[in-house]
């Protein structure tokens, strides 16, 4: 008799928190340029073990959520709406 191989869940990313390892539900990433330096500035819907929902603001130079201030361009708020449009839990959990 054959048996079909059973496949795996695609694996939720993790996000290190005060909290403990939060799941993420949604990011909205804004690509930045400042001469020769490039980032982007993103903006993480967490939830926490407990159920919990959590809003991060940071950025990233190699796919990796930094640490310390995050500062943007008031012309880039824009971008960050539309980023926002493609994270709708994400965009109704910040009220907009």
């Amino acid at each position: 008799m054959a048996t079909a191989a059973a496949k795996s869940a695609p694996k939720t990313q993790t996000a290190a928190t005060p909290w403990g390892a939060s799941a993420l539900l949604e990011e909205a990433t804004v690509q930045q340029r400042v001469g020769d330096k490039r980032f982007s500035v993103v903006v993480q819907l967490l939830e926490a073990p407990g159920g919990e929902r959590l809003i991060r603001f940071a950025y990233t130079t190699d796919g990796s959520a930094r640490r310390g201030p995050v500062t943007m361009r008031a012309r880039d708020l824009e971008r960050l709406r539309a980023a926002l449009e493609r994270a709708p839990v994400l965009k109704e959990t910040l009220g907009l």
